[in-house]
């Protein structure tokens, strides 16, 4: 199975101010290429070459997972975006963090904390398990929460390369702006 770089539904520009177009850019058009191009040189003549992304990520270590498992990420990411993002989930979403934190605000905070206790270059992830039961996971560098058992429902990027010409080194003011753009239908249709 060839990988190819995920289209996004949006426009480089859309995302701003929250992620600048330069920002996408660079992100999507170049570093997730650059994972994308990895992956498919890596898996040739592997039991990979024509594995889906999910089990590439679930089975494989090494290079191959590394890079499985950024193409994964970014392709959850990116599609979680909208500029016409923001508000709050509804539907059993919204129901199912409700019953786990209380209250939208109190994931909220607890999502970022997570997401800025994550040390150097990872990921913070809502996920359920398979019971539909949500949790707050932090993985580091290419991990995701497939590797636990577990279905990705959102992911947010804080290696640097996210949001460095955005908010420099600040990644709070980051955490804070992104819940503007993040497409709630899109991220429910995964819970």
């Amino acid at each position: 199975m060839k990988f190819e770089l995920v289209k996004l539904p949006y426009e480089a520009n859309a995302l701003e101010p929250v992620i600048g177009k330069r920002t996408i850019e660079l992100h999507h058009g170049k570093h997730l290429q650059a994972y994308v191009d990895n992956l498919n040189k890596f898996i040739i003549g592997t039991k990979f070459e024509n594995a889906d992304l999910e089990t590439i990520v679930k089975e494989s270590d090494g290079a191959i997972f590394n890079n499985a498992g950024q193409v994964l990420n970014h392709n959850l990411y990116f599609l979680s975006f909208s500029p016409k993002g923001g508000g709050e989930p509804t539907g059993k979403l919204a129901d199912a963090i409700n019953k786990q934190w209380g209250s939208f605000e109190a994931f909220k905070k607890e999502f970022i904390a997570a997401a800025m206790a994550v040390f150097g270059s990872g990921w913070a992830w809502l996920a359920k398990d398979a019971n539909g039961k949500l949790s707050i996971e932090k993985e580091a560098n290419g991990s995701n929460p497939v590797v636990k058992g577990l279905t990705p429902i959102l992911g947010v990027d804080v290696w640097e390369h996210a949001y460095y010409l955005d908010y420099e080194n600040r990644r709070a003011e980051h955490l804070d702006a992104i819940w503007k753009i993040i497409d709630w239908k899109v991220v429910g249709e995964r819970y």
